[in-house]
């Protein structure tokens, strides 16, 4: 009889959107595969988790993916973890769960913490329809793929480190135009969350002026004939 692969997202910032759920299925699995064991170690201790941990990152999955799957289906509980958030949202995740569906084993995803969805929410933006585009390509194709989401009538969802972030966003308004309408929300579900709205010329003095920390979220509205001029009042914030 074959295993289960749990995927089970863990905080993002407070520990308490850890859900007894995900508690209760990293305490009975046989293993627990984290992105970084020395982040996670932490997290562990707090909920008196004491299932053996291994490394399980972007530069291991592609040689580890199939001999854990396969010990999945010859009858192990697996979780999978990553160090903040649900594995598989721009981080590691996918190929073992490829992996194991290619095997008929089951993969069981639990709800939980991502950070893209409460900043998509408080953009106050149009999030019927919306694109997640993770992180930008570096360099090769990074034109081309902002150019795709300039012209996207959805809402789109970008994630950004704070040292790249005002560059990112002079590149977005010179391809959607300084005036539509974004956000940016640091540091969610954490002590020091913030999301500044405004244009997107707006939200460049701003950062220009005031430096960002932590994991950023970008969020960008459509291209379409109605987008309005202004968005909020200028530079507006909320804790």
């Amino acid at each position: 009889m074959s295993g289960v692969l749990y995927i089970v997202p863990t905080p993002v910032g407070n520990l308490a959107d850890m859900t007894p759920r995900a508690v209760e299925v990293l305490g009975h699995a046989s293993l627990i595969l984290a992105e970084d064991t020395r982040t996670s170690a932490p997290l562990m201790q707090h909920f008196g988790i004491g299932t053996p941990m291994q490394s399980h990152h972007k530069f291991n999955e592609h040689d580890t993916a199939a001999a854990l799957a396969a010990r999945i289906a010859a009858g192990e509980t697996i979780a999978l973890i990553s160090d903040a958030g649900t594995p598989g949202i721009s981080d590691p995740g996918f190929m073992l769960s490829r992996e194991c569906r290619r095997l008929g084993v089951d993969v069981v995803t639990l709800p939980g913490p991502t950070a893209f969805v409460p900043a998509l929410v408080d953009s106050g933006l149009p999030c019927d329809r919306f694109v997640f585009e993770g992180f930008l390509p570096p360099k090769k194709g990074r034109s081309t793929r902002i150019a795709a989401l300039a012209s996207d009538p959805r809402t789109f969802v970008l994630y950004e480190s704070p040292l790249r972030l005002v560059r990112t966003l002079g590149q977005l308004a010179e391809a959607c135009g300084a005036d539509r309408p974004a956000s940016v929300s640091r540091e969610i579900s954490k002590l020091h969350e913030t999301t500044v709205r405004g244009t997107l010329a707006e939200l460049i003095r701003f950062f220009e002026m005031n430096p960002p920390r932590g994991e950023i979220v970008v969020v960008v509205s459509g291209k379409a004939d109605d987008t309005p001029r202004t968005h909020t009042n200028k530079y507006k914030t909320s804790d």
